[in-house]
């Protein structure tokens, strides 16, 4: 039992493996990656945005939404896409409850991310904050990038492998919006909200 749990577990610097295939940095297809779930939820992210926003704007964030700009607009997309490896300055706004009680439009402080090469692929590292998205980013189209991992929470020091559980994997869209500004678009996230948005711009 204790060999099955640690297999289940990996240090955040090493989190690359899917349980019963070759570790996901030698996989540069996403969909021999991603679960059924996390595809559905890919294809589905116009559906999410508008959705969010429509809640959002429903309760009173309309001048919030709008004052965002591009970040928080479906097809503001520009590419190319490619993000350069380095550090940057991450800013998660979710939006539009998933259930009553919860807010429909929250920002949060920047946080700190990280791209770096990992194999043939980048890895994508959320580095600080009490939800924090670690995983790779595979080609996409010719927009964007696909984004498949998993959450890190609280003060856990190690991240699940993907594909283990369910409610941990995160899944989304990497777009270029301007110069130096990227997102990562998150439909249907498991926790909170109906879309979560990573503004990514290079730290100082």
């Amino acid at each position: 039992m204790r060999s099955l749990l640690a297999l289940a577990f990996l240090p955040l610097a090493a989190c690359a493996a899917i349980p019963g295939r070759a570790p996901s940095s030698m996989l540069t297809d996403w969909r021999s990656v991603a679960t059924g779930n996390d595809r559905e939820r890919l294809s589905e992210w116009r559906k999410a945005f508008t959705e969010a926003l429509d809640k959002a704007r429903k309760g009173g964030h309309g001048a919030d939404i709008d004052r965002e700009g591009a970040l928080l607009d479906p097809d503001a997309a520009i590419g190319p896409v490619p993000v350069a490896n380095g550090d940057y300055r991450c800013r998660v706004i979710k939006v539009g409850a998933k259930n009553d009680g919860l807010l429909n439009f929250i920002v949060y402080p920047d946080f700190r991310c990280r791209i770096q090469q990992d194999g043939r692929l980048q890895r994508f590292t959320k580095l600080t904050g009490s939800q924090r998205h670690v995983g790779f980013l595979y080609p996409g189209d010719a927009l964007r990038q696909v984004f498949l991992g998993t959450l890190v929470l609280g003060d856990e020091t190690q991240a699940m492998r993907y594909g283990s559980d369910h409610d941990r994997n995160v899944a989304g869209w990497v777009e270029r919006i301007g110069d130096g500004r990227w997102r990562v678009v998150l439909p249907y996230p498991h926790f909170e909200s109906t879309l979560d948005v990573i503004e990514m711009t290079p730290a100082p």
